[in-house]
């Protein structure tokens, strides 16, 4: 029988599953609608496209180094508890490492993995472990040595904040110190050139309110705003920013003492700048019981 488009667009409509998915299940069972459907509720895959609606804020960052190569990726699950699954771990570390070879996140969810894409493995897990899961975002360094480290660490390469640390010379003792400091710092940028430029003039105009409302002269205001920004960007650049293993440095000048220069960073913290959707319980019972 011949699978129309029409019946195609059924198909994803009655179950939400993808198109070459539908497309495929009506192939498989010559068109008759009742039994695709059947056929995708039993591969897993109309349970999972009815999740994917779901926030995934939660999941994992796990971080890989292959020389003077390090890649971290972000894979989200709906709960604190997936991450502690080890069939979830086992899939967040094949993806990442499947990443030191992709370019950017959409090369990634076409990489191969074990004879799968990383979209189809993933999309294998939902169906299997029952929640809606999603490769968010992935980030690479590169330098004459990489070092890596993980906070609040599910496994060694993997746990809810990944930092990566390229350095240009060799000191993989003080390059951990450095990702430490940059779990616990969160700076912005590496330096005042790299930091986005309309961060930068969001706070110098609120500087310059903040100055005006001294009722100071013109004069004095601009040099309230020059200290001011300085003081600014010394906290929110990493080179500028105190060093946290010895705070009378900036982690500049302590790169210098350890003969070192930072070529680059990346952190990733797990559902950063995800919008959690919040219900409380009640709701949450009278949604389910309305089915």
């Amino acid at each position: 029988m011949a699978i129309t488009a029409a019946m195609v667009k059924d198909l994803r409509d009655k179950t939400g599953a993808g198109m070459m998915d539908a497309k495929k299940a009506l192939t498989e069972t010559n068109g008759n609608m009742d039994e695709a459907i059947d056929w995708l509720r039993t591969k897993g895959l109309a349970k999972a496209a009815k999740k994917s609606g779901r926030t995934a804020a939660e999941g994992l960052v796990a971080v890989v180094v292959d020389g003077g190569k390090g890649v971290a990726v972000e894979v989200n699950s709906e709960t604190d508890f997936v991450g502690k699954n080890a069939e979830f771990q086992e899939m967040v570390g094949k993806i990442a490492t499947a990443a030191l070879g992709a370019s950017d996140v959409e090369a990634l969810k076409s990489a191969d993995v074990g004879g799968k894409t990383v979209a189809d493995l993933i999309t294998d897990k939902i169906a299997t472990i029952g929640e809606n899961m999603s490769l968010r975002r992935m980030a690479t360094v590169e330098g004459d040595q990489v070092v890596a480290y993980v906070h609040n660490a599910a496994t060694p390469s993997m746990g809810k904040i990944g930092v990566l640390v390229a350095l240009k010379g060799d000191n993989e003792a003080f390059g951990k110190q450095v990702a430490m400091h940059i779990a616990a710092a969160n700076p912005a940028s590496l330096s005042a050139a790299d930091l986005d430029p309309a961060i930068v003039e969001k706070e110098r105009q609120v500087q310059i309110d903040i100055a005006r409302e001294s009722g100071k002269p013109e004069a004095v205001i601009e040099k309230m705003i020059e200290g001011r920004m300085k003081k600014f960007l010394a906290e929110v650049t990493l080179l500028g920013q105190n060093f946290v293993i010895n705070p009378d440095l900036t982690v500049e000048a302590a790169a210098k003492e350890a003969g070192v220069e930072i070529a680059g960073f990346v952190r990733l913290e797990v559902g950063e700048g995800i919008e959690k959707k919040e219900e409380d319980f009640a709701a949450e019972v009278a949604k389910a019981a309305q089915g």
